[in-house]
């Protein structure tokens, strides 16, 4: 693979959903500790070339556990910090992550599929157009984030969104970060 072989992306911003994109969802539960987070293979390889393609990468996820009283702010860290590291030494960078830490339906500027994450990112990188950026994500929450925001939509097909309702929302849909990550840098060539 070329790793950023054009430019021809190099203006596009790529938000990507953590749980279910980046790393095995854990059931009901929640990814609470360093531990608990598990890449899904290939991911951590697709965040490594994504990032050499697009201008910006951030990660925005819903982590409602802080809000329930699971764990706290410095457990969330903690758990990021340990993702960054391990995109860092693999040759990768992510911008920012970004986190709703509220409980659904309390927290509704900033929980997908509201936009507030997409509108701290972009007043804190005023480059960011949101013509030119791509929502990644595996629920019917990060499709209508997207959607909402006029960017492209790309689902992660590990569990499927009601079509039917939701027509509009998914432009891509792929079974893996990995097989998105090859679209795009074939696209490049």
């Amino acid at each position: 693979m070329t790793l950023g072989a054009g430019k021809k992306y190099k203006e596009h911003t790529l938000f990507l959903d953590r749980d279910g994109v980046l790393n095995k969802r854990p059931g009901s539960g929640y990814v609470c500790r360093p531990g608990d987070f598990h890449w899904i293979p290939g991911s951590l390889e697709a965040v490594v070339l994504l990032s050499g393609i697009f201008r910006y990468v951030f990660v925005v996820t819903n982590q409602q556990g802080i809000g329930k009283g699971l764990m706290t702010y410095d457990d969330l860290q903690e758990v990021h910090r340990r993702m960054l590291q391990d995109v860092n030494e693999a040759g990768g960078r992510i911008d920012q992550v970004y986190a709703a830490t509220g409980i659904r339906h309390t927290d509704s500027f900033n929980r997908k599929p509201a936009e507030g994450m997409a509108l701290e990112a972009m007043d804190d990188f005023p480059g960011i157009s949101l013509e030119k950026a791509w929502m990644v994500g595996d629920t019917t929450r990060d499709m209508l984030f997207g959607y909402r925001l006029g960017m492209s939509t790309v689902l992660i097909s590990h569990q499927q969104i009601d079509s039917a309702n939701y027509p509009h929302l998914v432009d891509y849909r792929f079974s893996s970060l990995g097989s998105f990550a090859k679209f795009i840098n074939r696209k490049l060539l």
